[in-house]
């Protein structure tokens, strides 16, 4: 029999870790969530209502009630330029905390654009391109998903137009530069060019934007373009289920080491990256019995999970988008401009906003000083500078690990780190001064 080479032992051990199929937390929910709503009818939403602004193959996810969810090998072997994603443990910050418990994170920063956003972006694009859609339009806040669209749609022959929330679109000019340079074209948000972006742009030209504006504006053209549709980054159930590579490829990983999480963290904005890393080990909860906790941790600018109100609201500020039923605060809410850019959303997904009606998720919300600082804590001590998204997250892990160090529980951390905060310099040099609270 043929020995393998250490090359061939590489990518099969890589290969093992990577999954096969999406998983489908839907298939296994013991109460089913309230489904979207037409936002002419109010009644339930029908497949082919979608059909006007998402490609066929992107709706056929959406709504399907199978379990696991093959990914197609074109978009498998693009994921492995880059997955498995590290799963790190944290000595640095575990000797900084002088903690007992054992912190581990995922670093989807190693990601082509730097975020987790390429798992979902390389989907739907793969899935437009199966039909032949030329165009995607979307928009993006911090511009993590418009930069990971906008490659996607450089891998498979697709134009990208992303409207970009003019707050971040002029605090992160290198956001902008790295979609144009994939091919994209950027405008601003609200923008002159789509009928509701003017309504807003005529009366405010430095109107700070929203994600709820953009997404109206992008779905305005995307239904009024020739051969384009509309493509969402976060809160619908497909995209959360396509970044449901994190979570599975962490439970192998953990299960290599020896270790099984006691709590999973990520940051929520939409939701994407915590039901990425989270819906996997819900299921062990849903099936096997495990008592695993799950933390969202969201801005205190933008508190959607933690005062938003549970009801059904539009996904945009025009009222174009479904009726969903989710943690909101209106359709009309505008966040102050704060550089966690792709947090600044009104509502929450609706699965994520399911688990937390159902008791299973726990939520926390953090001032942008306190993220900045935490963010500037796990730089100095593990090296790598996270995205002021991801430093929620940063922040909720380092408030869990002194907690176990007061009651002196060896307990395993697991937390998303989302996106590295690379991109973010300016607003580091503006808002991290490097102390860190050492309590």
């Amino acid at each position: 029999m043929m020995k393998m080479t250490s090359t061939e032992r590489f990518a099969a051990r890589n290969a093992a870790i990577l999954p096969s199929h999406f998983y489908n937390i839907k298939a296994d929910l013991p109460v089913a969530p309230k489904p979207p709503l037409h936002p002419g009818t109010k009644a339930p939403l029908q497949p082919a209502d979608l059909e006007p602004v998402f490609s066929k193959g992107f709706i056929a996810q959406e709504i399907t009630g199978e379990r696991f969810v093959p990914i197609p090998e074109a978009v498998r072997e693009k994921y492995a330029v880059y997955r498995p994603t590290p799963l790190i443990y944290a000595s640095g910050l575990r000797r900084a905390l002088d903690t007992p418990a054992h912190i581990f994170y995922k670093y989807e920063g190693v990601g082509p654009v730097g975020s987790h956003k390429s798992n979902t972006a390389l989907m739907q694009a793969y899935l437009a391109a199966q039909e032949g859609i030329e165009t995607l339009v979307t928009e993006t806040g911090a511009g993590q998903w418009g930069s990971a669209l906008a490659q996607a749609g450089a891998f498979f022959d697709i134009n990208v137009r992303v409207f970009m929330v003019r707050a971040s679109f002029r605090q992160k000019p290198g956001r902008r530069t790295l979609m144009e340079m994939f091919g994209a074209t950027v405008e601003e948000s609200p923008s002159p060019s789509t009928n509701f972006g003017r309504t807003l742009y005529e009366k405010d030209p430095n109107h700070p934007g929203s994600l709820g504006i953009a997404i109206s504006e992008a779905i305005e053209v995307a239904v009024g373009g020739k051969n384009s549709k509309y493509s969402l980054g976060s809160v619908l159930d497909a995209v959360l289920m396509h970044q449901t590579v994190i979570g599975q490829e962490a439970d192998r990983q953990l299960a290599a080491a020896g270790a099984e999480p006691d709590v999973v963290i990520a940051c929520v904005g939409g939701g994407s990256n915590f039901g990425g890393i989270a819906f996997p080990f819900v299921r062990k909860n849903l099936k096997e019995g495990k008592k695993t906790r799950y933390i969202a941790v969201e801005p205190e600018a933008c508190p959607s999970l933690t005062k938003g109100d549970l009801r059904y609201d539009h996904g945009d500020t025009a009222g174009m988008t479904p009726l969903l039923y989710m943690y909101t605060l209106g359709m009309d809410f505008i966040p102050a401009p704060i550089h966690a850019g792709g947090l600044r959303y009104h509502g929450m997904a609706p699965l994520v906003s399911h688990l937390k009606d159902q008791g299973m998720v726990e939520t926390q919300a953090f001032s942008q000083p306190a993220i900045f600082e935490a963010g500037m804590f796990f730089f100095k001590a593990e090296g790598i500078l996270p995205a002021p998204e991801s430093s929620h997250a940063v922040a909720a892990a380092i408030t869990e690990a002194l907690e176990a160090k007061k009651t002196g529980e060896e307990k395993v951390i697991l937390f998303n780190l989302s996106g590295h905060g690379f991109l973010d310099l300016a607003a580091y040099a503006k808002n991290g001064n490097g102390s860190a609270a050492k309590k």
